[in-house]
């Protein structure tokens, strides 16, 4: 299938556009927060007053002219702070899931094409990640860390995320690597190197690429329920999971301590998960 054809078939697909365009605007929204931000409210998630906290702490929803989602606890803007926190929550499914795919993508590759005792060592340090808890892993792990920034948490999330990635790219490397242009290019003097790179990976990482979207909502989910657990970003970042792990005190007073962050999130996460799947059902070969 042609690339142009496969765009044409995409492009017809309402799943797929619809979540296509979700999925740009809250890039461009963690981008350039502030034109969001400022379209509705006062649009500084920094900008708070403690004496707005009677508007969100005893005062029904506490909504009001410039403020469309009401104040937090401290004060600040829900709907400026919102609006910013999708810039750290999606910095955090991107930056681990492109380290997710590097890291699965060469063991996988190497894996899978040298076999012996390469993939030995491979398959049995990847059944170690898949026999343990990986929630229990990650809040160990990052309570290593003093600092909890996007970079350590998108590590540690990575860090229990490229196993099933490197499965997937070994199993497709398997496929791939006694086909017969393999096999005439090995014939013909081309080394290792040359036949991985060259012939190999570009025929084998159409399964990987498909499930490249769906990783980013399943990073951004674990990001905001480590978040939620106190383990993930802290105070005075700002992302969804922060927002959620603020709402638990206070929800029952102001609902949209916890409704907003969270709508935000969910339709984050099903737009990359709706995504993924169309792309996987289009571009994995197995589905064709």
């Amino acid at each position: 299938m042609s690339e142009q054809s496969t765009w044409h078939r995409l492009l017809r697909m309402p799943l797929f556009v619809i979540p296509f365009i979700l999925v740009l605007v809250f890039c461009v929204m963690a981008v350039a927060p502030q034109w969001f931000a400022g379209w509705f409210g006062h649009g500084d998630p920094h900008s708070c007053n403690l004496a707005d906290n009677h508007l969100s702490l005893g005062s029904g929803l506490g909504l009001s002219a410039g403020h469309p989602f009401g104040f937090d606890p401290q004060g600040c803007d829900l709907y400026a702070n919102v609006v910013y926190g999708t810039r750290n929550s999606l910095s955090i499914g991107l930056l681990a899931t492109a380290i997710t795919v590097v890291v699965g993508l060469v063991l996988g590759s190497v894996a899978g094409y040298f076999g012996k005792a390469i993939d030995a060592v491979v398959s049995r340090v990847m059944d170690v990640f898949f026999g343990f808890p990986l929630l229990v892993g990650m809040i160990v792990v990052l309570n290593t860390f003093t600092v909890h920034s996007v970079f350590t948490v998108s590590l540690v999330l990575a860090l229990f995320s490229w196993p099933q990635m490197a499965r997937i790219m070994r199993s497709s490397v398997l496929e791939t690597r006694n086909l017969e242009y393999i096999t005439a290019a090995r014939e013909l003097g081309a080394g290792s190197t040359r036949i991985l790179i060259h012939h190999i990976l570009p025929n084998s990482i159409m399964p990987l690429a498909a499930l490249t979207t769906l990783n980013v909502g399943g990073v951004i989910t674990a990001e905001s329920a480590l978040t939620f657990l106190g383990v993930g970003l802290q105070v005075p970042s700002i992302s969804w999971g922060v927002q959620l792990n603020n709402a638990q005190q206070y929800f029952t007073i102001n609902v949209n301590l916890l409704i907003f962050p969270a709508l935000f999130l969910t339709v984050a996460v099903l737009a990359f998960v709706l995504l993924g799947d169309c792309l996987r059902d289009v571009l994995d070969p197995k589905l064709r």
